[in-house]
């Protein structure tokens, strides 16, 4: 299919939309998919050989299975989870009319944390074309984990969910609680906890790019099971409701939130951590700004400034990747409410990854890591 001309916004966006609304009509989902792609600025990728895995039947709440191997619609390079001491376990979950497949990384002597209580959990969302494995190798969470004695769970999108396996952050019926992709990757969450004896106190969710975007809206939508959010390359919660604004919010940076997650809940800002390069040109580093004032309650105004007190230093990367963070302080004696870290020059990848995963910066600060260190100070009291 050959590339239709640019032309400025909003027209580009009218024309790209349909386009891709035309071929989608078609059943050409892959060209529609690539269309988008173009439309972003960004070339299509190769798209993986294997599909992801959707087990006939109803599939029992948590059930767990014992392979020691995982092949859930990752690329064909990357389907083999870190080498890590431990055990990776895959499962499925069904809820709320969907299933989605998982990875689990458990750590070795799961029981041996610190004075015998239960093992804290991280909830990792994939990018688009992404899949456990690959993201599992890429921020190398399982090899902290396996360090600090954490479980993480790594949900897999299915791909006939959406073509390029991005989780759908920006339909109102996946941004809501009780509803489809929200629902069930909170009551996969759930599930693990339940049947692994984990730490319910200390549950947190983080992700990248679409990943992020939906860690956003998980944090939001349940903030009775999330205890911190993470958020890399990603976008606020309630930013899009549709296709044509979730371009607009990538492409342009965001406006006011659009829609709320949870009636219920939309005013529960949770204590969020963001990682943005700021020659990001697939999402706009605005989006970092904007996750930044949702998590401090400061959404209406987009500035997370002018929330509360901040702390701002300049550091650089051992690789020699130069960042700003800021650190938003709460009341005394307390953790942090955010904390926003801007890589400099970084583009759209996770920062201090590791080559062998793809969308990835190893020059950058370690996203990982720090994400870790803001989770470990946030604990819920009231479970």
């Amino acid at each position: 299919m050959s590339a239709l001309p640019k032309v400025t916004m909003p027209e580009a966006l009218q024309r790209w939309m349909t386009e891709a609304t035309r071929l989608t009509r078609m059943g050409k989902l892959t060209e529609a998919t690539k269309t988008i792609q173009q439309a972003l600025g960004r070339p299509p990728s190769a798209q993986s050989q294997a599909s992801a895995a959707t087990p006939d039947g109803e599939v029992i709440e948590g059930c767990v299975t014992t392979r020691e191997t995982a092949e859930l619609d990752t690329p064909p390079a990357a389907r083999t989870p870190a080498q890590v001491d431990g055990s990776t376990l895959t499962g499925s979950h069904s809820e709320a009319g969907l299933t989605r497949d998982y990875l689990l990384y458990l750590p070795p002597n799961i029981s041996n944390s610190p004075m015998g209580s239960p093992s804290p959990l991280v909830v990792m969302l994939h990018g688009c074309t992404q899949g456990p494995a690959d993201f599992a190798l890429g921020t190398g969470m399982s090899a902290l984990a396996r360090e600090q004695g954490f479980a993480v769970l790594y949900p897999a999108q299915a791909q006939d969910a959406n073509p390029q396996r991005c989780w759908n952050w920006f339909q109102p019926n996946h941004q809501l609680r009780g509803h489809g992709e929200a629902a069930v990757l909170a009551g996969m969450t759930r599930a693990v906890i339940a049947q692994h004896g984990l730490d319910a106190r200390r549950v947190y969710v983080a992700g990248l790019s679409a990943g992020g975007a939906m860690a956003a809206i998980l944090g939001q939508a349940y903030p009775d099971l999330y205890v911190a959010v993470g958020i890399h390359s990603g976008l606020a919660s309630g930013v899009a409701n549709d296709l044509i604004s979730a371009l607009s919010a990538m492409k342009n940076g965001p406006k006011t939130p659009t829609s709320a997650p949870s009636a219920a809940h939309a005013h529960t800002p949770r204590p969020t951590i963001v990682f943005h390069g700021d020659g990001d040109a697939v999402v706009h580093p605005g989006n970092g700004t904007q996750a930044v004032a949702v998590a401090l309650g400061d959404a209406k105004q987009g500035d997370a400034n002018s929330a509360t007190a901040s702390v701002m230093a300049q550091g650089v990367s051992a690789q020699g990747r130069r960042y700003t963070r800021t650190v938003y302080l709460t009341a005394a004696e307390q953790p942090p409410q955010a904390e926003h870290w801007v890589v400099h020059g970084g583009g759209h990848a996770w920062s201090g990854g590791s080559t062998q995963g793809s969308y990835t910066d190893p020059s950058g600060p370690d996203a990982t890591r720090e994400m870790w260190r803001f989770f470990s100070h946030h604990v819920r009291s009231d479970c």
